[in-house]
């Protein structure tokens, strides 16, 4: 039998057009407390209705697995940005949309996120919202606990924020509903989807 070799490989550019978008990261950066998750689901939901394939990582489905032996120091939080950027660049592989939805309170973390997955692919939301507004907000009481020093290296409490000094989009959930924010972002992105 004469086996010839063949190019088992599929590009990324063509997993693009078959789905009929391209692929990119929506990287969601703000205190607990400030919209992110809700933020990314709705927006999630919203692109799913389009029908355009995207998934949304964030501490509820990477720290119970790929990241759970990660903690809260400065050393942790870096290296759990490092892997969900690496996971992140996977999926634009496959031509889907990544939303991610964590703190990553770090500028230099977040430079990392964004050289990992290349600045072309890289949409920086900045939700931004008081923390006196996201401790009201929060339902786990985890900010009262980190007042009390139950919790440590929790951010805003004993942990540094760095906000963005320039994201490519500002939401003010203290102002804005849910479904007014998503509308902003899929307006922001909407240029970015067509292959």
């Amino acid at each position: 039998m004469n086996l010839r070799p063949q190019n088992f490989n599929i590009t990324r550019e063509q997993k693009e057009k078959l789905n009929g978008h391209k692929s990119f990261v929506v990287w969601l950066t703000g205190f607990s407390g400030s919209g992110k998750s809700t933020i990314a689901n709705a927006l999630e939901v919203a692109l799913f209705e389009r029908g355009v394939r995207s998934f949304c990582l964030d501490g509820d489905n990477t720290r119970l697995g790929i990241n759970k032996d990660l903690g809260f120091s400065t050393e942790d939080r870096t290296e759990n940005i490092r892997r969900v950027a690496e996971m992140a660049k996977l999926f634009l592989e496959s031509g889907t949309i990544v939303i991610t939805s964590f703190i990553s309170p770090l500028i230099s973390d977040r430079a990392m996120a964004k050289s990992i997955i290349g600045d072309a692919d890289f949409v920086e939301v900045f939700i931004n919202c008081p923390l006196a507004i996201c401790e009201n907000r929060d339902v786990k009481g985890l900010y009262a606990k980190a007042r009390r020093g139950e919790i440590k290296n929790f951010t805003g409490i004993d942990s540094p924020f760095e906000p963005p000094i320039k994201a490519d989009i500002e939401l003010l959930t203290a102002k804005n509903s849910v479904q007014e924010c998503v509308e902003i972002i899929l307006k922001e992105i909407e240029g970015k989807l067509s292959c």
